[in-house]
């Protein structure tokens, strides 16, 4: 079936639905792209790769970086249980950090025949390792692409919240060219507790001594980079929450970071604090941070990620009412900045996560598996 005969099909289908909702809508998406014949190779002998979630700037910087061994097929929707059969006939898997791939999808891919999940992220707390164990699928990877690009964005909030830069662009677009209420802080001199010193915090740290800040950090492993930097030092949690001005968070999601601010580390911090998560949603429990802001304990807080962002960041919900009714509530507030899960978002880190992707995969073809694999997980 060519493009033009899937297009008639998809238009006849369309035409025979009433109540057409998203999930039917994406379910007949994926068995439309299902009827494409593949047996893993293009007419070229390329290896073919569903890519879920597929982007215009992912597919630029792929493209730009194939070396025409693979043939990408790009799927707009997310990987979840309506959409897998979209992967038929494909060994490899692409997906991103709101794509679903829980036990049933990993056993519906392993059905179609999918063998590697090729992660072009560094998380991977939104797959079921255990069932890819359990089917045979390999699991790889990308652990570092920028780091300067996450932790650029990290201070970008930190500047744009201090100088209520977000508040100043609004008003003097309305023509309010006032600076009632504007008043920010020296970071010079300023304490910052950065939880978290792999590469990306490692990078803040060094950002915030070009500021002349003290900063306070806490790791289960301390990094001796990070702790010969000047005006640092390792500190526990405690400390770091009791004593700094803003509070950073750098870490991977796991059960025991689940939650790590809640009500009762909200309440150890000192008043009017800045909180700032460019890491991962789950980190931060919602509900306790807007209660925190309600009181005046929190400050400021500066959001690259949420923990329901699922089906909203990535999405343009711009014509549809907002359900999620606490991520509605957390952007009433003027002291809150949010941003759609962007601070990967640089060239160079996607060109970087494009190269280290197509290297995972060629390194599975070429007969790697489990922990020879480079950027294996499991």
């Amino acid at each position: 079936m060519n493009d033009g005969e899937r297009l008639q099909a998809f238009i006849a289908q369309l035409q025979g639905q009433t109540g057409l909702n998203a999930a039917r809508y994406e379910r007949m998406l994926a068995e439309l792209n299902a009827t494409q014949p593949r047996d893993g190779h293009d007419a070229e002998g390329r290896r073919q790769i569903a890519f879920f979630d597929a982007k215009q700037y992912d597919l630029h910087s792929f493209s730009a970086t194939n070396d025409d061994s693979f043939q990408l097929i790009a799927i707009e929707s997310p990987l979840n249980e309506q959409t897998v059969s979209a992967a038929a006939g494909c060994k490899v898997v692409c997906i991103f950090v709101n794509d679903e791939a829980h036990e049933r999808v990993i056993a519906r891919l392993a059905e179609l025949g999918v063998e590697l999940i090729a992660l072009r992220c560094a998380g991977f707390n939104h797959v079921d390792l255990e069932a890819c164990q359990k089917y045979g699928i390999s699991v790889v990877r990308v652990p570092a692409y920028s780091p300067h690009a996450v932790a650029e964005h990290t201070v970008a909030l930190m500047l744009m919240l201090n100088r209520h830069l977000h508040q100043a662009y609004l008003r003097n677009r309305a023509g309010a060219f006032i600076l009632d209420g504007l008043t920010g802080f020296d970071m010079f001199g300023k304490t910052v507790g950065v939880i978290g010193t792999g590469k990306i915090g490692q990078c803040v740290v060094q950002i915030l001594n070009g500021f002349g800040c003290r900063v306070l950090a806490y790791d289960v492993q301390e990094n001796p980079e990070v702790a010969s930097l000047p005006q640092t030092e390792y500190v526990g949690l405690d400390a770091l929450f009791a004593q700094s001005d803003i509070v950073t968070l750098h870490l991977p999601l796991f059960e025991e970071t689940h939650h790590l601010i809640n009500s009762q580390t909200i309440a150890r911090m000192k008043r009017g604090v800045m909180l700032i998560n460019t890491s991962r949603g789950g980190l931060v429990e919602t509900v306790s941070l807007i209660e925190g802001l309600k009181s005046g304990q929190i400050g400021y807080a500066g959001l690259d990620v949420y923990e329901e962002e699922a089906g909203i960041f990535f999405h343009d919900i711009s014509n549809q009412v907002l359900d999620d009714d606490v991520l509605a509530r957390l952007m009433t507030f003027n002291n809150v900045v949010i941003t759609s899960h962007q601070a990967f978002l640089t060239c160079e880190a996607l060109d970087n996560i494009a190269e280290t992707t197509f290297a995972n995969i060629a390194e599975y073809f070429a007969g790697k598996r489990g922990t020879e694999l480079t950027h294996h997980v499991g």
